[in-house]
């Protein structure tokens, strides 16, 4: 087994070399692409050799110490990185899956895949997702943590009898639950106001979690209907959807009423802000709580598209018993995550 590593290393070794230098003067247009589709050649080639030819693990030590000599400007040829070329070419063996969607992400992304998920179809919905949010490796990281497969398009919601198909379906698959709003801290007793002025302050974290589309119109925006003032806490207008989108927030749990006057708001948003080529407004009631039952009910028979969804704020949630009390308030910490920002 020695001597066959002897004999054919120095040839594998120079074709490792070629394909570099190959690599090393594409477009740079695309050079993003071809480091993911090089490093994917050296992690196959490794595989092959060792399923083969029985090529120990030291090879990569090897492989790495004459990879530098050879190129040492060039970055990322460590036994670790090494490593984990072979783990993504183990994941992926479709060098034209990798070329058309892989390789789209950087490499730290494609690692971040490989580091946070198990599944192969999980890494895939994800990479696609980063794909069409243009998430970075660390907001990529984030949204892996926050499991937003499993939340996303599962609010309760009546826009499949509301809204006509497809606008149903995307409409759907736009609003989450829960929402996570793991930037805030806010104690128990909180109000809407508080809740609502939190989000503004970290309104680029707050949109993030919302997703992509959507375009903050204001805050408090002011409806005037036969004379009495009314306030919309939150209005958005989303991109995709070609709509506005009203978000009330709730500290407390969902009440029946709440979509009888989250009605009343769409309609007077449809009628008195949209522009007759807007597709019908949305509303997105946000509760502390919700009981499953008690939503379907108050949805069904309402004429207006509303999604029904909780929200967490994962920071105080976690605290374990033993600490409550000992922490500073959540006012104090507010207000120095505010400062910091």
């Amino acid at each position: 087994m020695k001597s066959n590593l002897v004999q054919d290393y120095g040839s594998f070794l120079q074709k490792l070399k070629e394909r570099v230098r190959t690599a090393q003067l594409s477009a740079a247009l695309a050079a993003n692409s071809e480091l993911v589709l090089l490093y994917w050649d050296i992690g196959r080639g490794i595989l092959d050799r060792q399923e083969k030819d029985g090529w120990g693990a030291k090879v990569i030590d090897r492989l790495a110490r004459d990879l530098k000599a050879e190129f040492p400007r060039m970055r990322g040829f460590s036994p670790r990185n090494l490593k984990y070329m072979r783990a993504f070419a183990a994941a992926w063996p479709d060098r034209a899956f990798v070329q058309a969607l892989l390789a789209q992400l950087t490499w730290y992304h494609n690692l971040a895949l490989l580091e946070r998920l198990d599944k192969s179809e999980l890494r895939l919905w994800y990479a696609r997702k980063t794909i069409e949010n243009g998430w970075s490796r660390n907001i990529l990281a984030i949204q892996i943590e926050n499991c937003l497969h499993e939340r996303e398009g599962k609010a309760q919601t009546n826009f499949a009898t509301t809204l006509p198909s497809p606008q149903s379906d995307l409409a759907q698959q736009t609003i989450k639950d829960p929402y996570i709003f793991d930037f805030l801290i806010l104690e128990d007793a909180a109000k809407e106001r508080k809740l609502e002025k939190g989000l503004m302050n970290h309104v680029q974290r707050f949109l993030l979690e919302l997703g992509l589309g959507f375009a903050l119109v204001g805050r408090q925006v002011h409806l005037e209907v036969e004379g009495k003032d009314y306030y919309l806490d939150l209005l958005f207008y989303h991109l995709k959807l070609r709509c506005y989108v009203i978000v009330d927030l709730k500290t407390g749990p969902f009440k029946p009423e709440y979509a009888g006057k989250m009605n009343f708001y769409l309609s007077a948003v449809d009628d008195r802000i949209c522009h007759p080529d807007d597709k019908p407004t949305i509303g997105l009631l946000l509760c502390k709580e919700k009981d499953r039952l008690t939503v379907e009910y108050a949805l069904r028979g309402m004429s207006k598209p509303i999604g029904v969804a909780q929200w967490k704020t994962r920071l105080v949630e976690s605290l374990p018993r033993r600490l409550q009390g000992k922490l500073p308030a959540p006012d104090e910490i507010s207000k120095l995550m505010e400062r910091t920002d």
